[in-house]
């Protein structure tokens, strides 16, 4: 059996804010540039992002199996505030 060390994939594991920094937001996605150009057009009207203006990018890590990518998500959106500026 073969067993890859990168995939053959790229996953970001992002973080947004908005102007004032009042608000963090993170995401995932396999394409960066696209994903946040959805966010700083606000193509979701009714999204979290849209709604409190979150379209900054202050942090990401790339991952090349989305099952890490996922791991890394989950443990970051339960990373208290102060955790997640450190982080940053």
């Amino acid at each position: 059996m073969i067993e890859f060390s990168e995939g053959i994939y790229t996953f970001y594991v992002y973080i947004l804010t908005n102007k004032r920094k009042t608000v963090l937001y993170t995401g995932i996605t396999n394409n960066l540039h696209k994903r946040l150009f959805q966010h700083s057009t606000k193509q979701n009207n009714d999204s979290f992002t849209a709604k409190y203006n979150v379209e900054f990018l202050i942090y990401y890590e790339k991952f090349g199996w989305i099952q890490q990518a996922i791991e890394r998500e989950k443990e970051i959106k339960n990373f208290p505030r102060n955790k997640k500026l450190e982080l940053i």
